[in-house]
């Protein structure tokens, strides 16, 4: 079997899978689809410093990282937690502020994120420059698949392969269809970035809006989270949801949601925890009150940040290093 072969074979029963698994989550009425965004939160500790500081560790490492803490010496742990303040300081002034940080502890939240593009990163940059231009990225992952006219698993793939190569358009800034690392993340993970969700609210609204007229009425609002299956009671928290749109969703009361309405209800405004944990962190090791921290006040404070242990850092850094 030729290799392209099998890369049909390994769409087609991936995709086969995917509608498996969307019929078998209808087939369960009482469950409930969740489009919304929310961020991360950064650890299910109580931030209670005058406890532990359990829940800034996990903060700063991401809660995983942190659970792969081996004991050291408070001279280890000084060493380095030097070497990551090193990589935090991305314009190399000597300091680290406030941005820097709620960078650093972003990403150390999303690690999974950075993996994911890294796994994909290896199969669509085919001649390995160090990009991935859309016909790379059509060719790995549609390939001959599109010459099939009539595929036996129904999909269409072409429709597939146009909202891709419309949203690859939108994570590629200058425009010449060749995909940067982190334009490829953007186009893998339209949720966390800002100039791409206008695409992740559109894409929802084409999903949801049945019958085409641009907007997202009570009942398509419900059926893309419900399927009554023959069942006519709904649960309780259909109700809930019939109430949340006509009291909050439709801010407007016409009785459908548009495009800023969707945008509200899938992609809320979250409390940055990421910003209020870089603050608090700035402000418990700020030793001279300036904003901005150094490595010396940081490695004071290794114990606020890391403690007498620490992760795999050597991983923390190279991983850092795609950042």
């Amino acid at each position: 079997m030729k290799e392209t072969d099998l890369i049909i074979m390994d769409l087609r029963q991936f995709l086969m899978c995917l509608s498996l698994c969307t019929a078998f989550a209808l087939s369960k009425p009482t469950e409930k689809k969740d489009r919304v965004h929310h961020e991360p939160q950064l650890s299910d500790k109580v931030h209670n410093d005058a406890q532990s500081f359990d829940y800034d560790h996990d903060a700063f490492l991401g809660a995983e990282e942190a659970k792969t803490f081996d004991q050291l010496t408070p001279e280890e742990s000084k060493e380095r937690l030097g070497k990551i303040v090193s990589k935090i300081d991305g314009d190399k002034d000597g300091f680290v502020t406030v941005d820097e940080l709620k960078d650093w502890i972003k990403f150390a939240q999303k690690r999974w994120i950075y993996e994911d593009v890294e796994r994909q990163w290896k199969g669509h940059d085919l001649n390995e420059d160090g990009l991935v231009s859309w016909e790379e990225y059509k060719n790995a992952t549609y390939g001959y698949v599109l010459d099939d006219p009539d595929p036996d698993d129904g999909f269409n793939y072409k429709q597939m392969m146009v909202r891709d190569e419309r949203r690859f358009k939108m994570a590629d800034k200058d425009g010449d269809l060749i995909a940067t690392k982190e334009e490829f993340t953007a186009f893998l993970h339209p949720e966390e970035y800002d100039y791409m969700k206008d695409i992740v609210v559109q894409e929802t609204m084409e999903d949801i809006d049945k019958n085409a007229d641009g907007f997202i009425d009570l009942e398509e609002y419900i059926g893309d989270m419900y399927s009554h299956d023959g069942n006519t009671d709904e649960p309780e928290w259909v109700k809930t949801e019939r109430e949340q749109f006509v009291e909050f969703r439709d801010k407007n009361r016409d009785g459908k949601m548009d495009k800023e309405e969707t945008k509200d209800w899938i992609l809320p405004s979250d409390y940055d925890h990421a910003e209020a944990e870089a603050r608090h962190l700035v402000y418990e090791s700020d030793q001279n009150k300036d904003g901005k921290l150094t490595k010396e006040e940081i490695v004071d404070k290794y114990d606020l940040f890391v403690g007498s242990q620490a992760t795999d850092f050597g991983e923390a850094l190279v991983r850092h290093d795609e950042f």
